[in-house]
């Protein structure tokens, strides 16, 4: 059974070399810890870890819908990227708060 968290966090770009111009939101409180527990308990269900620990999840934002994964942060919280089409289709400009719901897969 999947779980939704919804949370809201400000959209960020990324700045350097070839993810130039990718947006992201970084997740952490209450959401974190979530995803967290979630990570695992799959761990544990499978015996291992995803690559690089990710989550896979399905993402709404808006009128936008999309699968992705989100991936531990080395200072905590989670990365969850926002690919440049879906901040066209949306309207987003780096900064604007989105609310977000994940479901967590």
């Amino acid at each position: 059974m999947s779980e939704i968290i919804r949370f809201a966090a400000p959209l960020i770009h990324w700045e350097l070399g070839d993810f130039a111009g990718l947006g992201y939101v970084s997740i952490t409180g209450e959401a974190e810890e979530t995803i967290r527990g979630h990570e695992l308990m799959r761990r544990l269900e499978l015996g291992k870890r995803r690559g690089f620990g990710s989550v896979k999840v399905n993402v709404t934002l808006g009128d936008s819908r999309w699968s992705t994964s989100v991936f531990p942060q080395k200072e905590g919280g989670w990365f969850l990227p926002i690919k440049k089409a879906i901040q066209r289709a949306e309207g987003l400009e780096e900064g604007d708060l989105l609310k977000i719901e994940l479901e967590l897969l």
